[in-house]
């Protein structure tokens, strides 16, 4: 079993910028993917972005393309996701998730089996 914690939300002017990151512990030693999720107040959860175990394949939603990167140092057990150009629209829970076959294509948080509780980022305007 692997646990998650992110960290690194809070509020934020429109048109700045956020870093989040997300730490691994546990059983780790695997190959997986690491995925951002966020959920906003009445909406589904929606897939944000993804990042293979080598850091050379990822995936973003339309709606963060050009404005978001993800990366990770699997030294530190750690994935983040840096967020710019950030918009009140973006306000959201962020979660972030472990996709275990190294799949960055997986966009259903079905294909997720380990979670962390999320972090808030608001995005005021």
């Amino acid at each position: 079993q692997v646990q998650l914690v992110e960290s690194g939300g809070g509020l934020v002017q429109a048109g700045g910028s956020l870093r989040l990151s997300c730490a691994a512990s546990g059983r780790t030693f695997r190959q997986y993917a690491m995925g951002w999720f966020r959920q906003a107040p009445g909406k589904e959860r929606e897939f944000v972005a993804a990042i293979s175990w080598s850091g050379g394949s990822t995936n973003f939603a339309d709606s963060v393309k050009g404005r978001f990167t993800i990366s990770r140092d699997n030294a530190k057990n750690t994935v983040y996701l840096q967020m710019n150009s950030l918009k009140p629209e973006d306000t959201a829970v962020y979660y972030c998730a472990r996709e275990p076959r190294d799949r960055v294509g997986v966009t259903n948080e079905r294909g997720y089996d380990s979670w962390g509780q999320g972090t808030q980022v608001t995005v005021s305007s």
